[in-house]
């Protein structure tokens, strides 16, 4: 995460398939916040706040997004302590993102039918060079991709 100037990191994005996140709204190691959140839960969002997203999953993709400016973050930390939390401003929109992530929502999922429209090439190109990698041995193939989450299936579902 640090090291590609990222804010926050769901599990899933690493191929680990568990309801955990990471964040730290400075994106510098050492400085800042730093928050491991198991089993997160996002209630009560109050207010609406547009500003522009990134993701370390479609790198140099960026969009305006309109999310809830306050939310209520209940969570465990990584010693099993449960978080309640009231939460606004740039970590509210991180948390979010994260949370996002591990419920399978991307966030062009929640742009305007328009501002998707001005990344849809930008996408288009990082599925091309997906698919072109998978062709050539660079990256697996879909089955073996979910293939390397069976295990975790069968022992947690």
């Amino acid at each position: 995460m640090y090291e590609a100037q990222g804010v926050g990191l769901a599990a899933n994005q690493v191929n680990l398939p568990i309801r955990l996140f990471v964040a730290n709204p400075t994106g510098n190691r050492d400085e800042g916040e730093e928050l491991v959140l198991i089993n997160p839960e996002i209630q009560f969002p109050k207010g609406n706040e547009t500003a522009q997203e990134g993701c370390l999953s479609l790198p140099g993709i960026y969009g305006n997004v309109k999310r809830p400016k306050t939310i209520k973050l209940s969570a465990y930390d990584i010693k099993g302590n449960a978080i309640e939390r009231d939460v606004d401003g740039f970590l509210s929109r991180v948390l979010q993102h994260e949370n996002d992530h591990l419920n399978g929502v991307m966030f062009f999922d929640r742009m305007s039918d328009e501002a998707k429209r001005d990344i849809d090439d930008r996408i288009l190109e990082l599925e091309t060079d997906f698919q072109s990698k998978q062709e050539t041995g660079g990256i697996p193939p879909n089955s073996e991709l979910l293939a390397q989450l069976e295990p975790w299936y069968q022992r947690y579902c």
